[in-house]
């Protein structure tokens, strides 16, 4: 079972929390999405300590999220009208699309692909119309934009040709990542006709699909079922079909990591040949310990999984209330990967979903006598930036690539005017 707001206000769940959280969540609710399954209001909330407990913050919006000006204007609205428009006017000041996503929307002459984000060469990502849903919401869902009555924000598709197409316009592509939303919502009836479409003969170049999902931490009921009994066989024909599963799975807190029933799934999933690669932003109060990262990471190991990727949370939404600074999140990442061993050495972070790429804070140094960010492109628009060092001046409360100042500038690195070339970086690799 699911909640929204209206049912979980009349459960018994509702009951665990004071009046002023339910008039709060009233509100906050017409701004942010609100669902949450069952599975998490049983078995992972701690109601007795919920303003402490990491899954009740991760779930369940508060006051704070937004700002004084915000909730003046949400609350002082008199009107169904005015209220409308200042859940539009706060929406939109909340910076629905992080990192110029709809720039990412693909077209082939003439014919524009809504459903289709492709940013870089080998990848393109997916959005299912019948998936742009959540088991639950994650109160800094950089997607909740998604969520929300808003199809301007939108991105989906409900037409298997129009991926089959695209794909087999472009032979470069090698990874299809099914994304949202949760694939994973919808389904086996609706999800297998998308996956069939990868094993068209037209598509061999494709060789890697994904499936971004946080099903596993929020409902793993799904892969249990007969349902999950499915899931499990179709895995395995795509894989003799010559095709790679891998589930990116969302792990905020190491609490999600240790039911019965995420055990039981995550086993199911590796034995039917599926790669459990993890994932997860850094979020104030809810896992800003390189302690708690360290923990999470080992327990994914022993359970089988790889850690994937720490990112910095994105510029939308709650930022403010849930942004860590990039000096605290290299050191958090730092404390934490200095403290496992090489299997969990996998993971990149901390890393910033940029519009020109991923941007990793590679470390704090001194440079002439002055302390910089050490920064680099893990993965770009333009491949020939990855890799390519650069600077920005230290800054101990900035909390996104924007809020730096980057030396040199940072659309001449870009452009190319000002930065290493792959030449001097190979002379460098032959005298070493």
């Amino acid at each position: 079972m699911f909640y929204t707001i209206k049912r979980f206000l009349r459960s018994s769940y509702a009951d665990k929390i004071s009046s002023t959280e339910k008039a709060e969540l009233q509100y906050l609710t017409k701004v942010f999405p609100f669902k949450v399954s069952e599975y998490v209001l049983e078995e992972l909330i701690d109601w007795a300590h919920r303003d402490s407990d990491p899954i009740y913050k991760l779930t369940f919006p508060r006051r704070d999220m937004l700002s004084d000006e915000h909730w003046k204007l949400l609350t002082a609205a008199k009107s169904l009208k005015e209220e409308r428009e200042a859940v539009a006017r706060i929406r939109h000041d909340l910076n629905p699309h992080p990192a110029n996503q709809k720039d990412n929307i693909p077209s082939i002459g003439d014919r524009l692909f809504g459903g289709i984000q492709h940013k870089y060469k080998e990848t393109v990502l997916f959005f299912p119309a019948q998936g742009q849903t959540c088991h639950s919401y994650c109160t800094y869902c950089f997607r909740w934009a998604q969520f929300v009555n808003l199809e301007e924000h939108k991105f989906k598709s409900k037409e298997q040709t129009e991926l089959f197409d695209y794909l087999a316009y472009n032979k470069g592509v090698t990874d299809v990542l099914f994304t949202g939303g949760d694939p994973l919502w919808m389904s086996n009836s609706q999800l297998i006709p998308y996956l069939n479409t990868m094993i068209e003969k037209e598509l061999q170049h494709v060789k890697n699909i994904r499936i971004g999902t946080k099903a596993l931490a929020f409902h793993p009921e799904r892969f249990l079922d007969e349902e999950g009994d499915v899931l499990m066989k179709k895995f395995e024909s795509l894989q003799k079909a010559g095709k790679k599963i891998a589930l990116m799975a969302h792990f905020s807190h190491e609490k999600e990591l240790q039911t019965k029933k995420v055990i039981k799934a995550a086993e199911r999933l590796k034995n039917a040949g599926v790669i459990i690669r993890t994932q997860a932003p850094l979020i104030k109060g809810i896992n800003d310990s390189g302690a708690l990262w360290r923990d999470m990471w080992i327990t994914q190991v022993n359970l089988g999984m790889v850690p994937y990727y720490m990112f910095i949370e994105r510029d939308t939404g709650a930022h403010e209330y849930f942004a860590v600074p990039l000096a605290r999140a290299y050191q958090i990442f730092t404390e934490a990967y200095s403290q496992v061993s090489g299997l969990a050495k996998t993971v990149r972070g901390p890393s910033m979903s940029t519009d020109p790429g991923k941007v990793l804070v590679d470390g704090i140094i001194s440079l002439g006598g002055e302390k910089k960010f050490l920064l680099k492109l893990i993965q770009s628009r333009k491949p020939e930036l990855i890799n390519i060092p650069f600077y920005a001046d230290f800054d101990m409360n900035a909390t996104w690539l924007d809020e730096l100042n980057i030396n040199p500038p940072w659309d001449a690195y870009l452009d190319g005017s000002q930065q290493f070339d792959r030449e001097e970086l190979n002379s460098i690799h032959e005298v070493a």
